[in-house]
């Protein structure tokens, strides 16, 4: 793959590479080259870096192998009894891992940390997630291994996502739903991305190029920056209108779109019936919520139900996501408005 490169000295080669790590200007899923007495850093940009040795230039790189094979709980130096209570899954999103730490194992954090940040390829800092909060969806975090920003580029569907997962909701579980719903769009489609967050909805059919309009929409500034800067650096920006505002707002004047996505899965459905009302007829709405296992079968149909009756919705599939807790799923809804 071609990049940008910083050509150093080999013997300046480690200085650097951590002062591009904090900066958050080196891709880690690209390999270092080393070309005799000097070394190649991939970049994220070809923007200069003010103070850095060495010259800009462009190389052809190969990709960082990410195998996570075995299990990090391993690596942990703690009890085994402690061991066996620590989560087996965690996130990695660019060079950052995300995990959610029990509490009762919170004074172990640390250990839990330096084992990710040596286990996953490319690491660059591990944070304790402590769940999602507010209406603009921030995470609150907590660095227990590594450095550098929360800001990073992650990589999924064949593109680079610009994502701070401090400031603006991103998850990246997601990614086969992302790619399951673009492929859907059919050539000319008005599409609205509501509660877009950093927008892998919005990109990835601003990609496929099949849609005529695309609105991102959501009400954390940071989040619209995030999904702009995105755009920007794909050469997408004609394609898709980042627009900052509430839902509920833009659903109250907006024309009515062929197809809305929205993903708001602990309080979409209080926006639902105005947001059902935007869809054009014989339309469909991409509908995402998190639900207690037990109501799971029936779900769909009754949030049929909630919507206008006189439009005739109808149930075209739904699917677990991913599980969300021991006793919930994350499930993903498509629902059809019928013609006029």
């Amino acid at each position: 793959m071609r990049a940008p490169a910083l050509v150093v000295p080999r013997a300046r080669g480690e200085e650097v590479r951590r002062t591009l790590l904090e900066l958050g200007r080196l891709r880690r899923d690209l390999e270092i080259l080393q070309e005799g007495g000097e070394l190649a850093l991939p970049l994220t940009s070809a923007e200069p870096i003010a103070g850095a040795p060495g010259r800009l230039s462009e190389r052809e790189f190969r990709e960082v192998a990410r195998s996570v094979a075995g299990d990090y709980r391993d690596r942990v130096p703690i009890p085994v009894p402690e061991r066996r209570r620590l989560p087996r899954s965690f996130d990695v999103v660019g060079d950052v891992v995300l995990i959610r730490v029990p509490e009762d194992l919170l004074d172990r954090k640390r250990e839990i940390g330096e084992a990710l940040l040596s286990f996953v390829p490319g690491a660059r800092v591990v944070g304790a997630d402590h769940g999602v909060h507010g209406p603009e969806r921030r995470r609150t975090l907590e660095r227990i291994a590594g450095s550098g920003p929360w800001r990073t580029r992650h990589r999924e569907n064949h593109l680079e996502l610009d994502v701070d997962l401090e400031r603006a909701y991103f998850s990246p579980r997601l990614a086969r739903e992302h790619a399951r719903v673009a492929e859907e769009v059919v050539p000319g489609e008005t599409v609205y991305d509501l509660c877009c967050g950093v927008g892998p909805f919005s990109v990835l059919i601003a990609r496929d190029g099949r849609a005529k309009r695309i609105v991102g929409v959501d009400s954390n500034a940071a989040a619209i920056d995030l999904l702009r800067a995105t755009l920007a650096r794909l050469g997408l920006g004609e394609r898709v209108e980042a627009v900052e505002t509430d839902v509920a707002q833009f659903v109250a004047s907006c024309p009515p779109a062929d197809r809305i996505i929205l993903n708001l899965p602990h309080e979409g459905i209080k926006y639902l019936p105005s947001v059902a009302r935007a869809v054009a007829a014989a339309g469909r709405l991409h509908y995402y919520e998190v639900v207690p296992r037990a109501e799971r079968e029936h779900r769909a149909e009754g949030v049929v139900a909630k919507l206008d009756e006189g439009a005739r919705w109808g149930v075209v599939e739904w699917h677990v996501v991913h599980p969300y807790s021991p006793a919930s799923d994350l499930l993903s809804m498509t629902l059809r408005r019928g013609p006029e």
